[in-house]
């Protein structure tokens, strides 16, 4: 494959994901989550707050409007060109949740949404948004634990060996489970866990499906009938 190709396939996968990300986004449910992460933030105008992992920007944006100085990382530079595309009076910088472009105790504000379970070391994430963070300052993860996605489907052993098994290709699958122990080990402190179920039916989330099906398949986990008989 050339140069040319890789590109195009690569603005393929990044475009195929917004679109997925942009049907989820717009669920109600996700934008109330989206609003209480902000919330619990304790936002203090004109202060900074991190988005770690910002993908294309939507919180960026959001908490620049509640008044502080958002900033949005992420080191997916084809995420970033979609994210300065639709907000372009937004800050974005190039940058992992493991390495953040600030100097310590300068932070006030820091939140991690669907960033986690993508990480093969999340507690050096944690231990990076403590170095930057100031005294008070707070933080919030949220995401989803990938072995709890539940799916209404009449093979169930078949649902359950698919879920499992892209769960099973990701850094933390898990993390969701994980957070309060994570920050606790951490040394944060006052942790509070609060759960929250998204229903998805409408049409247009139907290539989450899909993003579930193919990498099992690909893994060898179930077969191209399989997977095909699944979708």
């Amino acid at each position: 494959m050339s140069k040319n190709q890789e590109a195009a396939e690569e603005h393929r996968n990044t475009q195929a994901l917004l679109a997925v990300l942009d049907a989820a986004d717009q669920i109600p449910s996700a934008t109330r989550l989206r609003a209480r992460s902000y919330e619990l933030l304790s936002l203090v105008p004109g202060s900074i707050v991190v988005d770690a992992g910002c993908g294309a920007g939507r919180a960026v944006a959001e908490l620049a409007e509640r008044g502080v100085h958002a900033v949005g990382v992420d080191p997916d530079t084809s995420m970033l060109t979609a994210a300065r595309e639709r907000w372009p009076a937004a800050e974005f910088r190039e940058a992992g949740a493991q390495d953040l472009p600030f100097a310590d105790a300068s932070v006030r504000g820091y939140r991690a949404d669907k960033v986690f379970h993508v990480l093969q070391e999340p507690e050096r994430a944690v231990a990076e948004a403590r170095r930057v963070l100031c005294p008070g300052g707070r933080i919030v993860l949220a995401g989803q634990d990938w072995d709890t996605i539940m799916i209404d489907s009449d093979d169930a052993a078949l649902t359950r060996t698919i879920v499992h098994a892209r769960a099973d290709l990701l850094g933390t699958p898990r993390a969701g489970r994980q957070y309060r122990s994570l920050l606790l080990d951490g040394g944060f402190d006052d942790v509070t866990v609060e759960a929250h179920t998204s229903v998805f039916t409408d049409p247009a989330m139907l290539p989450l499906l899909t993003r579930l099906a193919e990498p099992a398949c690909t893994s060898g986990a179930v077969s191209r009938d399989q997977a095909d008989e699944w979708l």
